[in-house]
């Protein structure tokens, strides 16, 4: 029995937030929904995740729409951290590639998952929701990312 193909996901998160997870080492990781859970038990090894920033800073009125980060779900499962003061989100492994950051913008009319033009941001709402994986690509392109080390490269297709 072969594995089930990796699924597609994009999370929601400042870009401050995104990318402390992004850049943390020994290795990357993310949180969705103020750490809860049971967003994250969704995800498998293997699957793609795109991090959409509203905004630069959590809550922060300083408008950014941009997609900041991109990876890999890494094998495991969802796992506690303790931040202090009461603060216990849940967090997977990501190995995030090289991307750059790309609003959201010039791509609104070409994403399968955005049904209505004017209410383009309702999916984002959830914190962490499922697109296609021509939608995915869409945005590894726009990052600039190479599309196969996301496992995102078509037969005949080229990386870049």
């Amino acid at each position: 029995m072969s594995a089930p193909a990796p699924r597609h996901w994009i999370a929601v998160a400042s870009a401050e937030h995104a990318l402390r997870g992004r850049d943390h080492v020994p290795v990357g990781f993310m949180q969705v929904c103020h750490g809860k859970s049971a967003p994250l038990q969704r995800l498998r090894a293997g699957d793609v995740v795109a991090y959409y920033a509203p905004a630069q800073t959590m809550g922060g009125k300083d408008r950014l729409q941009n997609f900041v980060s991109l990876g890999v779900v890494q094998a495991g499962e969802p796992y506690a951290v303790d931040m202090g003061g009461g603060f216990v989100p849940h967090r997977r492994d990501v190995r995030y590639v090289s991307a750059q950051p790309a609003p959201i913008a010039p791509l609104l009319d070409e994403f399968d998952f955005v049904e209505d033009r004017q209410r383009w941001g309702h999916k984002f709402r959830f914190g962490l929701f499922e697109v296609s994986s021509d939608d995915m690509r869409r945005i590894a392109r726009a990052m600039r990312a190479d599309l196969a080390s996301l496992g995102l490269a078509q037969a005949g297709a080229t990386a870049q």
